[in-house]
């Protein structure tokens, strides 16, 4: 029986995995040619996400939205990954804080503004403050 509401996840029962292997995406070996170097902004290039893509079907992996003011389909998936990776700031202080981590260049080249950044600019007006801010 699952309890419904926000502590869901709390209270799930977790499957028993005694014996059992779990099927993992297969990984492009850590290599230039395959992951771009923090201080280029981490994450895959072009050939590791198309070897990803041929060795686990079924997945889409795209490259990042680094354009500025990107519409459509790209905006959101940007205000999505930068809503993501803020949670994960909160969650790893450390690489939050160190501005060579993977984690803040890949902020960077997805041009995702920090939350002081955010807070100024809803200061200004230049972003519409939601109802529950």
């Amino acid at each position: 029986m699952f309890i419904t509401g926000n502590c869901q996840k709390k209270h799930r029962k977790k499957p028993e995995l005694t014996g059992v292997k779990m099927a993992r995406d297969k990984q492009p070996p850590r290599t230039k040619k395959y992951y771009r170097p923090t201080e280029q902004g981490a994450g895959m290039t072009a050939a590791g996400r198309t070897r990803y893509n041929k060795e686990n079907p079924g997945s889409n992996l795209q490259a990042p939205v680094t354009e500025k003011k990107p519409t459509g389909k790209r905006a959101s998936r940007k205000k999505s990954y930068c809503a993501r990776s803020a949670g994960q700031m909160k969650d790893f202080p450390k690489a939050a804080k160190d501005p060579d981590s993977r984690l803040r260049q890949a902020r960077k080249r997805w041009n995702c503004a920090t939350g002081g950044q955010v807070k100024k600019n809803y200061a200004q007006g230049s972003i519409v403050r939601p109802a529950n801010y």
